[in-house]
């Protein structure tokens, strides 16, 4: 079986060299707002989660934004400590990331009084995935063990096709995606 740990910082690699040859003007056009063909599957009213991006992840805030003008709440991944089980926690204004504050992992997250929410539609971030929608995370199983307990009715990997990888080994926790959005195609259904 391939060693996940030097799988991830392969993928890392390759993304951060993708994401640095790709010229800044044409960054910003990217992922600015969701494909027709997911946007048309989100219900009205549906409570979006979207992840905000750390450094060569796509810019899921863009998403959020997009949403937003569309009457949708958002919500970013919340953790009280390292390890603790991952909630979701609403980010009232996402033009605004000063309302935000670093989780124990430095991902920037809303503070603790803001509300739990379920979200309807996940926007999931990865390190590498399948043409099978399989996905490799970051490695602490918060997807994961979300997906498999309170599985939306949408979950949408974001990626640059640079992390399309199919030596990525899938164990039996390792929870699919039913979409992946590239800046080049959708991949899937999967499920």
């Amino acid at each position: 079986m391939i060693d996940k740990k030097s799988l991830r910082a392969e993928l890392k690699r390759r993304r951060a060299e993708h994401v640095a040859a790709i010229p800044e003007w044409q960054r910003g056009l990217l992922f600015s707002r969701p494909p027709a063909a997911i946007a048309d599957q989100v219900p009205g009213g549906a409570v979006i989660s979207v992840f905000h991006e750390m450094k060569d992840e796509v810019p899921a805030s863009n998403y959020a934004r997009w949403f937003a003008e569309r009457g949708h709440r958002i919500v970013l991944p919340w953790l009280s400590a390292r390890g603790a089980p991952m909630l979701f926690r609403e980010w009232t204004n996402p033009f605004d990331d000063g309302l935000l504050i670093p989780d124990p992992y430095s991902a920037l997250q809303p503070a603790e009084d803001a509300p739990l929410l379920l979200p309807d539609v996940m926007f999931c971030p990865l390190l590498g995935f399948t043409s099978q929608g399989g996905r490799i995370g970051y490695g602490a199983g918060f997807y994961d063990s979300w997906l498999e307990q309170h599985r939306p009715a949408l979950a949408v990997g974001l990626a640059w096709d640079c992390q399309l990888d199919e030596t990525i080994p899938l164990e039996a926790h390792d929870q699919p995606l039913d979409l992946i959005v590239t800046p080049t195609r959708i991949h899937g259904p999967f499920r």
